[in-house]
């Protein structure tokens, strides 16, 4: 059983493909998806820049998900909403408690955070500080991070299995890192923006 999640408007399925190279389904996460999974052939997977990567699971029942956001939060409109970490986390925790989830027996692992746009040069360390500190609030342990440094990162997370596994991006990507810096400033822009709306006659 699975859900997927994405923030575009049309609700498109996440991409999802199989590695002939071990017969797993790959799932590619992209900023403001959230997934949620049982299957034991599906592998979770993302690029981050300073982006968060949170991998929560219940190890009793083999569910589990991951989600990514870019910022822990702000004041974007309804369409914006999962690119923040608030509204990613609470999504990808109360999609595995709608699943049999127990809130007690969840445990996590982050990733991400890396510091690679000068222009955005703490919000790594901000996105890492609030994962850290809201499984902690929500008594959920976290047993595995690699966060921090100046590189992006791939991610590769089984749910079922909860192994993760991590690769440094040796070319951190312009597009990556134009993506990550361009979604801040709109993000800024939009929750500074007055709440009207204007239309011609």
């Amino acid at each position: 059983m699975l859900a997927r999640k994405r923030q575009d408007k049309e609700n498109e399925p996440l991409r999802r493909f199989r590695n002939p190279q071990d017969g797993s389904w790959y799932v590619q996460l992209t900023l403001g998806d959230t997934y949620v999974t049982s299957d034991e052939n599906e592998i979770l997977t993302t690029i981050l820049g300073s982006c968060i990567a949170t991998c929560v699971r219940d190890p009793n029942i083999g569910i589990g998900g991951m989600n990514h956001f870019l910022l822990p939060d702000g004041g974007g409109l309804d369409r914006d909403a999962r690119c923040y970490g608030v509204n990613a986390m609470e999504l990808l925790i109360n999609d595995i408690l709608k699943r049999g989830g127990d809130r007690h027996g969840l445990e996590a692992k982050i990733f991400g955070g890396a510091n690679v746009v000068t222009a955005l040069s703490d919000v790594g360390s901000r996105n890492a500080a609030f994962a850290r500190q809201f499984l902690m609030d929500e008594n959920i342990a976290i047993v595995g991070e690699d966060i921090g440094g100046t590189a992006a990162r791939r991610i590769h997370y089984s749910p079922r299995s909860g192994r993760a596994k991590r690769g440094f991006v040796k070319d951190t990507g312009r597009q990556l890192v134009e993506r990550e810096l361009l979604a801040s400033r709109a993000s800024a822009a939009r929750s500074e923006a007055p709440d009207v709306e204007f239309f011609d006659d």
